[in-house]
Parts: C-alpha cells; sequence; structure tokens
C-alpha cells in the first residue's frame, strides 16, 4: 500500500496509509516518549473528547509509530486561510479549546512540573537569574486540574466532512491552568500572525471571562517552554518573550 506524507519534521513523519494515519517517530526517538503520547491520547478519548481513535502503536523496524484512524476533512488552519471567515472560525477555535479546559483527569501529568523541567532544561540559552524569576513567577500561579492539550493551534483541529469536530496531536497533554494553554496558543499564533493572536486572545478572555493581563503573565513562562522545542528566528522570537517582566 502506497504511503501519502502529510508532514515532515526533525523527529517524525507523519504518513498516510489507506483509512489509517501512521505518525512515525524516527529510530533512537524514546519509546516512552511514544507510549506517554498514546497514553494522553487514549485519556482523552475516554474523557469524551471528540479524537481519532488510536489504533495501535508499534515498532515498524524503523523506529516507534502511533498508527490512527484517518479523518476526512480540512483542518482548521486550512479553513482559516479565507480571511473573510476568521472571527468566526476563531470563535469556534475558542470554543473548542474551552470545552477541552472544562474537563480533568487524574491520570495525566502535571502542567507545572513539565513547565518547571523545560525552565530547568534551557542553561544554555537563559542565565541563571531569568530562570530563577520564571521559577518564583510559575510557582506564585494559580494551580489547577483542568486538562491543557498543550500544543492548541488550528493544525491541530480537524472539522470532518460530517461536521464534527476533531482534536489532534495530544504529545503535550497535561493538567493545569487554562490560561497557560491560551498562552501557548497566543505565542504560536503570534509566531504567524499578530493580528490573528490578538483576535484569539480577545475572543479567549471574553468567553471565559478571564482577564487579558492573567493570560499575559503566564507568556513569559510559556515562551521559555516553548524554547526547548523550537530553533531559529522562531526561538529568537520566544527569548524575546522571556525577557517580558510585564506585557506591555
Amino acid at each position: 500500500m502506497s504511503k501519502e506524507i502529510i508532514v515532515e519534521r526533525g523527529t517524525k513523519t507523519v504518513y498516510r496509509e489507506g483509512s489509517k494515519i501512521v505518525k512515525q517517530f524516527k529510530a533512537g526517538y524514546p519509546k516512552s516518549a511514544v507510549i506517554k503520547e498514546a497514553f494522553n491520547h487514549a485519556l482523552a478519548e475516554e474523557s469524551g473528547l471528540n479524537v481519532p481513535a488510536l489504533l495501535e502503536v508499534k515498532n515498524t523496524g524503523e523506529g516507534w509509530a502511533l498508527v490512527i484512524e484517518a479523518v476526512e476533512g480540512k483542518t482548521m488552519a486550512q479553513m482559516m486561510a479565507e480571511p473573510e471567515n476568521l472571527e468566526a472560525l476563531m470563535t469556534q477555535c475558542v470554543e473548542i479549546q474551552s470545552d477541552i479546559h472544562r474537563r480533568t483527569c487524574k491520570q495525566m501529568g502535571r502542567l507545572k512540573d513539565k513547565l518547571n523541567a523545560q525552565i530547568s532544561s534551557l542553561r544554555d540559552e537563559l542565565d541563571a537569574s531569568t530562570r530563577y524569576e520564571l521559577h518564583v513567577r510559575l510557582e506564585n500561579m494559580k494551580p489547577h486540574t483542568k486538562i491543557t492539550h498543550g500544543d492548541f493551534n488550528p493544525t491541530n483541529v480537524l472539522i470532518g466532512e460530517d461536521g464534527k469536530v476533531y482534536i489532534l496531536d495530544w504529545a503535550h497533554a497535561a493538567i493545569g491552568n487554562a490560561s497557560a494553554d491560551a498562552a501557548m496558543t497566543y505565542l504560536q499564533f503570534a509566531l504567524e500572525d499578530q493580528k490573528k493572536a490578538d483576535l484569539y486572545l480577545k475572543l479567549f478572555c471574553k468567553k471565559n471571562d478571564i482577564a487579558m493581563q492573567y493570560v499575559q503573565r503566564w507568556l513569559p513562562i510559556v515562551a521559555a517552554a516553548q524554547m526547548t522545542k523550537k530553533h531559529g528566528a522562531e526561538k529568537a522570537f520566544l527569548t524575546h518573550w522571556t525577557q517580558v517582566v510585564e506585557f506591555e
């Protein structure tokens, strides 16, 4: 059966094979990380969220892979390419993310622990004083036990041909503060389009009755976390955000 490549990134290749999507990780990618992603995906499914069914975790001989049900449809990112529909689609995007945040799951890891570990790992990128300030800010943030996606953006939202919404890619899911998740989404929009980022933040805060300033206080923390996954110009953009003491 032929393979239709969907996306290739540093650690993985995602391709379609018939009625299945295969996320193939490169040889040497930790088995534990693949199993953790599969576990998070299963927990999201069991929480009642609409996700494509996880079918299999296997070693293909080229490394470990997740096999997921293929769903026909378009990503929210593809749909947002039409600017006249942007506000309606962004409103829908916020509603989908807010629905995730209404749920909890005791078996998922804690977002605060993950963020602390990511900040601590940036010894070559951030000096000790900056890391200390970020740890202190994080410690002072209110703890929550809401499901956070950790990589919520329009490429990870699929609208099926049947109109159903499917949420993809649960590798970074954890339980924690919804505003931290919103700050991560804001930064991902801002990397591409500041106007979309500003619209997203306005709609998210209105929908959830959260002060914009509170989400903004998370920005230096989550920017540091995102630095562990980005390179080049994107990393420089995020480094700037770690230096922002208060949003201006």
